[in-house]
């Protein structure tokens, strides 16, 4: 059988290739609803189906978004990285995932793959972007988005949570319980001082320390985002003489690392010891207890940077706080805290 071509469509819904076209690719031009129709009719009935690579060549563009996360393995960004393959997907783009596992090589590596590849655009998850990754940025001129995180080194749009403002709501939250105080557990040593959201988060727990007049100092401990190594933190804390009577932890799965250590200490919570988490993982509800939680609208920043890294204005101009596109932070309260 022949291979069906444009100009088959063309001829079919008695039109131009160069509508076919407009209508293959929304864009550049507008075409009638009408018009439209006979064109997809036509698509169909002759099961058309583009050329793919050769549409990249002629316009120097895939329909690839490229995404780069920490560790997808973590829920979290596992979570994230489905919400924005679901954006992406109701743009009619795929998107292709680099892990940097925290490492900068890798990060530049991902980076010069997916941009060599011509993306669309660039999702960027970055923990702490080096002057090298954002080099290869700027010489390649890339429509980039930050998600998440805000590295200082380079200065494209950026969609976040108010990190500052959940941490915020989660310790005052714990504070109204009653508890003597708060204790954190924060990033480590290596974790950004600005524009990463651990950082905000011991920055909002130290603001509603403050705010009930409560010391912070010994109070906030360093451990890894993940929920295994957190683990092993959290059995050295809560063994300890001064076990805290509520803990604030930077990430959803630190949070569950530290239940499943008050759980083999025999450590009653929320009885004992009160916990809330940050970032709404889906197993947070499947937590035991339920962990009360912040929580922010994963879809719709997903849907912001997709729409943001794919439409003409994208590169917003503005200073760094105009250029942030922040979405509100929300207290999900389940048993955990202490609550019924």
């Amino acid at each position: 059988m022949a291979k069906v071509t444009r100009d088959d469509v063309a001829r079919l819904a008695g039109t131009s290739t160069a509508v076919v076209s407009y209508v293959i690719n929304n864009g550049p031009r507008p075409v009638a609803p009408a018009t439209r129709e006979r064109v997809l009719a036509a698509i169909k009935e002759l099961g058309y189906r583009p050329d793919r690579v050769a549409q990249a060549m002629a316009s120097r563009r895939t329909d690839l978004i490229g995404l780069i996360v920490p560790d997808a393995r973590q829920p979290f960004f596992g979570e994230m990285a489905h919400a924005v393959e679901q954006a992406a997907s109701e743009r009619g783009k795929m998107v292709l995932v680099g892990n940097s596992d925290y490492i900068g090589e890798r990060e530049v590596h991902y980076l010069r793959a997916f941009l060599g590849m011509r993306v669309s655009g660039l999702i960027l998850v970055s923990h702490a972007l080096n002057d090298l990754a954002a080099a290869e940025i700027e010489a390649w001129d890339a429509r980039v988005v930050l998600l998440h995180e805000r590295p200082e080194a380079i200065d494209d749009v950026a969609v976040v949570t108010d990190d500052l403002g959940g941490a915020q709501l989660a310790v005052r939250h714990l504070l109204e319980h009653g508890y003597e105080y708060v204790a954190c557990m924060g990033g480590t040593a290596d974790t950004p001082s600005v524009g990463d959201p651990v950082s905000d988060h011991v920055e909002g727990w130290r603001r509603a320390m403050a705010e009930a007049g409560l010391s912070t100092e010994g109070r906030l401990f360093e451990a890894p985002y993940n929920r295994y190594d957190a683990y092993r933190v959290a059995l050295d804390l809560l063994a300890g003489p001064d076990r805290p009577p509520a803990i604030f932890c930077s990430t959803d799965d630190q949070a569950i690392g530290l239940l499943r250590a008050a759980r083999e200490l025999r450590i009653d919570v929320p009885g004992e010891l009160a916990v809330i988490g940050f970032d709404d993982i889906k197993e947070a509800g499947l937590a035991d207890p339920r962990l009360t939680t912040i929580a922010s609208d994963r879809s719709a920043m997903a849907r912001a940077a997709v729409d943001l890294v794919l439409d003409d204005g994208v590169r917003v101009t503005g200073s760094r706080r105009e250029r942030l596109k922040v979405f509100p932070s929300r207290l999900v309260v389940r048993h955990s805290c202490g609550c019924a």
